[in-house]
């Protein structure tokens, strides 16, 4: 006959069991509120890059793409190694003869797709002989496939993490290239601004040469000339590289208006060209 102190420790034993069970819930409990919390985080945080994404392909002519904005997906709350309830054509649950009062043939005779395969043949009177199934594959015979192994939601989200992170870094990494102009991208502004006149006003000065050339010989006389070398070309070189700075001068993303420096224009194209025809003067008549 049982004891009192038997009994008294079963209870004891019942209770740390009760007690265990209660911490494992609590765990796995505040595992799945982590779970959710990171997951959302990760949702705002994609969402967010997203939307970083199409504002820069916005800037080079992308157009936008579409990002969900919906609240992340909750993580499945099915024990490891269970797999859902089959459902029906309506959505219930499909079971074998269910509702139908019959019940479908045990053994070799229940598997679908073989039909002509019986349980038993029947031979003589008294004689009764197990009836040998051919061979068939697993799916032929209806055996289910090898369900792959459970993946873990916290190592997916850690996955998701790393490429988030691995994402902000390139996202980084393109914001600097979309801050650097198409042309002449490793110089200064004031460089690249000085760079652009000053090339414009070359060209002016060889359309220069090309004119005095052409008056010596006598197509164009010498007020249009001087005109030309005093106004016109300066001009056209100054205009010529303010149009290249506000086209090919300005970065892809920039917090307003780039400034293409015009007085330093100015002063460049309408010295450069007088200056060059000053020079090709005096080396022509050094060369006579």
């Amino acid at each position: 006959m049982s004891t009192f102190e038997e009994y008294a420790a079963l209870a004891r034993q019942l209770a740390e069991r009760r007690r265990a069970g209660e911490r494992g819930a609590a765990a796995d409990a505040d595992r799945r509120r982590n779970l959710h919390a990171t997951a959302d985080y990760l949702q705002h945080r994609l969402t967010a890059q997203g939307q970083r994404l199409d504002q820069l392909g916005q800037a080079i002519g992308i157009p936008a793409s579409s990002v969900p904005t919906g609240p992340a997906p909750a993580p499945s709350t099915a024990p490891p190694g269970q797999a859902p309830a089959p459902t029906g054509p309506n959505g219930g649950a499909a079971l074998a003869g269910a509702g139908s009062g019959e019940r479908e043939p045990a053994g070799a005779a229940g598997a679908p797709g073989q039909p002509e395969v019986g349980a038993y043949l029947q031979g003589g009177a008294g004689e009764a002989r197990l009836a040998l199934p051919t061979a068939a594959s697993p799916a032929a015979a209806g055996v289910p496939a090898q369900r792959p192994a459970e993946a873990d939601p916290t190592v997916e989200l850690e996955l998701a993490r790393r490429y988030a992170d691995e994402s902000d870094r390139h996202g980084q990494q393109t914001e600097l290239l979309a801050q650097r102009p198409a042309l002449l991208p490793d110089w200064s502004p004031v460089a690249q601004a000085v760079g652009v006149y000053a090339g414009c006003a070359a060209v002016g000065a060889l359309l220069m040469m090309i004119m005095v050339l052409a008056s010596g010989v006598g197509l164009v006389d010498g007020f249009t000339l001087g005109a030309w070398i005093c106004a016109g070309l300066p001009a056209l070189s100054f205009f010529a590289g303010y149009l290249v700075l506000g086209r090919w001068g300005r970065p892809a993303i920039v917090a307003g208006t780039p400034p293409r420096y015009v007085h330093l224009g100015f002063l460049i194209c309408f010295a450069a060209v007088p200056v060059a025809y000053v020079a090709f003067l005096l080396l022509f008549r050094v060369l006579r």
